[in-house]
């Protein structure tokens, strides 16, 4: 399965589909309308959906770039909060007038499928050349959505009256904020302990950092918080820490995202019975429609209205809202629940999801290009570090990308602090020592040795050479990763502040 799994991933990347609906197909192949294989344990599946998406919440944390989502928070947050509650609204009522729902269940589908996808948007949007400020809306919220959207579907599902609606918003709010307290504890103290404590093989950093993701989800559920929250939160934070053999932890963490996904989407597949689904594709439509066209451009554009962003950006995010395996696996709970109808309401959701992901996906690449949303910043400069602990000291790999200011800088003219050096210089395929005099070139790659001591000023004076080029430290050029700070780079929109920094 994993092999077929994997094969597939071929077809999806050169169709411009998600791969879901590849793992869906596979999944309605081999189930009881397909090979024949049974499964109904819903039960089952609802457990393990919620392991993989904290695997897959996990992965996407740990690959997402603070200084991209950093200026996105709080339009994440409203579109997270806010946000959901005009699209579950909108979307609740066009089920119950359109679709003929009861208003029950019209609540639960107008929850579930205003959540968007982690696993959709983290697998579309890294292919979709889109500017920062979009792409860190976009992955914020997507991991930030899943936690009140999971409350307001098991608060529709419990049985009895939904209770008063301000106690709902005030369960919302006080969930949110244990586990985001949890999951930005667990993150810090992960890191500082992962940095400080010199493990005696490199491959036990990649499974600390997903159990550290793990207990922070843990956590936050024990403590009557979001785990989700806790979880994404505390591997944003490790994914920005600078933690010895990265390059490790995120090809691993990126293997378990891809298991995860493969097993959630195969398991999806295998609960839904195909020719049952007859009388739910007409209902599902309506409402996907309505979503898609009325409930997520109007969630957009209201909740953020306050940060002025251009039509055109705002238009994209609505058209991006893209729905995946959380609403699948959210649409377990009533059913799970006992609630009436609830196999139906699994259906539709199913429908809605596979239909409106085949329109969406594709076409948002072509939608960028019409609004001109195309990414034009210059590639970060690539650092990776590993510790060297009984040197005391650690090793930077450094890759020179295309349109850095660091190509036509000599090594002299780094001015790297005292207790780094750069070792080698690896051009064309061909290793060289390098003197004083060296040109540095676009697509190089440096190894650059650093004392303990000296080895965050040696990357922040290294990134600031890439921003400013030689005379960074005198025009003022910040190495923080968050790219503010910056002058004479030539680039608009950046903020200029005095001072000389990484200074020998």
């Amino acid at each position: 399965m994993l092999l077929v799994a994997v094969a597939a991933v071929r077809v999806s990347s050169r169709s411009g589909l998600p791969s879901l609906l590849v793992y869906l197909g596979i999944g309605v192949a081999i189930g009881q309308d397909g090979i024949g294989v049974s499964f109904d344990d819903v039960g089952l599946t609802q457990v393990l959906g919620y392991a993989a998406l904290v695997v897959i919440l996990a992965e996407g944390g740990l690959g997402t770039k603070w200084h991209e989502v950093k200026p996105a928070l709080p339009a994440a947050a409203v579109l997270s909060t806010a946000g959901v509650a005009l699209s579950v609204g909108v979307t609740a009522t066009a089920a119950h007038y359109l679709a003929g729902v009861e208003w029950r269940q019209s609540l639960i589908i107008g929850a579930v499928v205003s959540s968007t996808d982690a696993a959709a948007v983290f697998s579309v949007l890294r292919n979709v050349p889109l500017p920062s400020r979009l792409t860190g809306v976009l992955e914020a919220e997507s991991g930030f959505n899943d936690a009140p959207v999971v409350i307001l579907v098991v608060a529709f599902s419990a049985a009895g009256p939904v209770e008063h609606w301000y106690l709902l918003l005030g369960k919302i709010a006080l969930e949110l904020a244990i586990g985001g307290a949890v999951g930005l504890a667990i993150g810090f103290l992960g890191a500082y302990g992962l940095r400080h404590i010199a493990l005696p093989a490199s491959g036990l950093y990649p499974i600390a950092v997903m159990a550290i993701a793990t207990v922070a989800y843990a956590g936050g559920a024990l403590a009557h918080g979001s785990g989700f929250l806790a979880v994404y939160l505390a591997s944003l934070i490790l994914g920005n820490a600078k933690l010895p053999h990265w390059p490790a932890t995120r090809g691993f963490a990126e293997g378990l995202g891809w298991i995860a996904q493969i097993g959630m989407f195969v398991l999806l597949g295998l609960l839904i019975t195909p020719h049952e689904l007859g009388d739910d594709i007409v209902p599902a439509l309506v409402v996907g429609l309505v979503l898609t066209m009325v409930a997520r451009p109007v969630s957009v554009f209201l909740s953020t209205a306050p940060f002025r962003l251009p039509w055109q950006e705002k238009a994209l995010l609505s058209w991006a809202g893209l729905r995946g395996a959380v609403p699948i696996v959210l649409a377990t709970i009533p059913m799970v629940a006992g609630v009436p109808e609830a196999r139906r309401m699994f259906n539709i959701v199913f429908v809605l999801v596979i239909v409106y992901t085949l329109v969406q996906g594709p076409t948002l690449p072509w939608l960028a290009r019409r609004l001109a949303l195309g990414k034009t910043e210059a590639e970060d400069l690539g650092i990776e570090s590993a510790p060297l602990e009984r040197l005391r000291g650690h090793l930077l790999s450094v890759a020179v990308p295309e349109g850095s200011r660091m190509h036509g800088v000599e090594v002299a003219e780094l001015r790297l602090p005292a207790g780094s050096a750069v070792t080698l210089v690896v051009r064309e395929g061909t290793s060289f020592v390098p003197g004083p005099a060296t040109v540095l070139r676009r697509g190089d790659e440096l190894l650059v040795v650093a004392t303990d001591p000296v080895r965050d000023a040696t990357e922040k004076r290294l990134r600031a050479v890439a921003e400013g080029g030689k005379l960074a430290g005198w025009l003022g050029t910040s190495g923080t990763e968050d790219g503010t700070a910056v002058a004479g780079s030539g680039k608009g929109g950046r903020k200029r502040t005095p001072g000389m920094v990484g200074k020998n």
